[in-house]
């Protein structure tokens, strides 16, 4: 049965209601280029929340030649015809492009019999406002074409590092291309930790999940990563992000985050589930977000098939609300300063040109205690400079010097090491 229009696009109706003449007149114009370029009942769907979250990746597919499109028609000569923005890489800064964009633009996408555009609308007042428009002939096919770019942006992503940015004027999107690979191997923790978060995430993306269908639980997980800089959570993060056959996005926290971009940022990223979402220095939250933030772990739907990583340097401030309700972060893990045996590997796996003897490594391991990851890349470093120039490694020095550094931090009140997690 079809469903009748009480008011159509004809002149009578434009007479009537003229303030609807302005819409009623653009579209009309538009639906007669798409059939003449592709005839049929051509209508207006309305898209207009997940096109917001998939425009910037529809474009960057256009441009990369991923997706098929035409230019059948601008909309207003007096409006912008192209356009050339900066380069959103921040290693680019300053550099300019000509850019895909859907202002002022009909696009159509002939493998699909879709149609978007992003449209100026004018009224009696003079203001003007751009809305998002698709145009399909049926909405099967516009949730067709809505569901294909969603997976092709799903797979994009799989090898590139995203970044969502909180910035005055919303979320912006970063890209920073293929991830540098960090081996589990790599990874300088206690064994059972080690094994225990592996194992959860391996599980997570197994199967689409089958353990957690199987078992009955819920399919989303958190855990949070807390201890002091330099001991190798991001390097955990990496070796996860770089080991694990799914989108992986960073969320940066800055002072503009708020209510909004937190829904957004969760919006976005559930649109590509099942994935991982990475919450660097959770602790620099903006204390009038965090209600919000809260009960947007708490929602179901937007959690659904995600693996939310948090981390840490200063547990201390955390809201202890994240952790004393089930469903927000399910484990925290402390990521400690490394123990001898590890400091004694790491140091092994540096030493490539063995400028030291086993004995060597081993009294190295028992001075450095207290010392972090980094701070033992850096007792490496300067004692094989040291070695290189002067044929003497001064290794006991070095250490001395990291451990006043560690003191002088301490003293300062920069690390607390009496703190307790506080949830």
């Amino acid at each position: 049965m079809k469903i009748p229009i009480l008011f159509p696009n004809t002149v009578e109706v434009q007479e009537a209601l003229p303030h609807y003449a302005a819409f009623s007149v653009v579209s009309d114009k538009i639906f007669s280029i798409l059939t003449n370029r592709s005839n049929g009942p051509w209508k207006q769907i309305d898209i207009s929340e997940p096109i917001i979250q998939l425009s910037t990746h529809l474009l960057d597919m256009m441009e990369n030649g991923h997706l098929p499109y035409e230019t059948l028609s601008y909309l207003y000569e007096a409006k912008p015809l192209a356009k050339i923005s900066n380069l959103s890489d921040s290693s680019d800064k300053g550099h300019i492009k000509i850019q895909e964009t859907f202002e002022n633009r009909l696009i159509y996408f002939p493998s699909h019999d879709v149609a978007l555009a992003q449209i100026s609308f004018f009224t009696p007042s003079e203001n003007s406002w751009p809305e998002f428009q698709c145009f399909a002939k049926t909405v099967e096919d516009a949730f067709a074409f809505l569901e294909h770019a969603n997976e092709m942006v799903r797979q994009a992503l799989m090898n590139n590092i995203t970044f969502l940015v909180d910035t005055e004027d919303g979320v912006k999107r970063r890209n920073y291309g293929e991830m540098a690979i960090v081996s589990r191997e790599d990874v300088m923790l206690e064994t059972k930790v080690k094994t225990d978060i592996f194992r959860s995430i391996d599980e997570f993306f197994k199967d689409g999940g089958q353990f957690f269908k199987e078992y009955g639980v819920p399919y989303k997980r958190g855990i949070l990563l807390y201890g002091a800089p330099g001991n190798g959570k991001t390097t955990l993060v990496k070796s996860i992000t770089g080991s694990t056959n799914a989108p992986v996005i960073y969320w940066q926290i800055t002072e503009y985050t708020n209510s909004y971009t937190v829904q957004e940022v969760f919006g976005i990223v559930s649109r590509l589930a099942p994935a991982i979402l990475v919450i660097e220095d959770i602790d620099s939250m903006p204390e009038f977000t965090r209600s919000v933030f809260l009960n947007t772990l708490d929602g179901t739907q937007s959690r659904e098939g995600l693996f939310i990583i948090g981390t840490t340097n200063y547990p201390e401030k955390i809201d202890p609300a994240l952790i004393n309700r089930a469903g927000r972060f399910d484990r925290a893990y402390e990521i400690p300063s490394p123990n001898k045996s590890l400091r004694k590997s790491y140091l092994k796996k540096l030493d490539v040109k063995s400028i030291f003897t086993d004995s060597q490594l081993e009294h190295m391991a028992d001075l450095s205690k207290g010392l972090s990851i980094s701070q033992m890349n850096e007792l490496y470093m300067s004692s094989a400079l040291n070695w290189h120039y002067e044929g003497d490694s001064n290794y006991e020095n070095s250490i001395r010097e990291l451990q006043k550094q560690n003191k002088r931090t301490q003293q300062n009140g920069w690390v607390e090491q009496d703190a307790t997690i506080g949830f």
